[in-house]
């Protein structure tokens, strides 16, 4: 397959998906567990792409370096109610004191 085949695809695809969020019928939108599942998927996108950032290296290989450390310490400090520059700045100080340190 082509680029231009599989851009053209995609394309097509793209449009087809949001062609057909015009065309559902507004009842099959408003239940109530429809609302709980697309309030949801932001958190769970975020959350896989942390995931995948957090422990993949070069290559698709899983990975458990200064990032994962970073990770953890931004976790506890969530939890302990820290505010979110404190969050990210704990998070960044804790991964370049990491690689400061050797560990890659």
């Amino acid at each position: 397959m082509s680029t231009w085949t599989a851009v053209l695809t995609a394309s097509v695809l793209a449009f087809v998906l949001k062609y057909l969020g015009y065309v559902v019928p507004a009842r099959w939108l408003d239940g109530e567990r429809t609302t709980r599942v697309t309030s949801a998927l932001p958190i769970a996108l975020l959350a896989a792409l942390v995931a995948v950032q957090t422990f993949t290296g070069t290559g698709g290989a899983f990975v458990l370096d200064a990032r994962a450390a970073a990770v953890g310490v931004a976790l506890v400090a969530l939890a302990l109610r820290a505010p979110f520059i404190v969050v990210v700045v704990l998070a960044a100080v804790t991964a370049a004191l990491l690689r400061l340190a050797g560990m890659s």
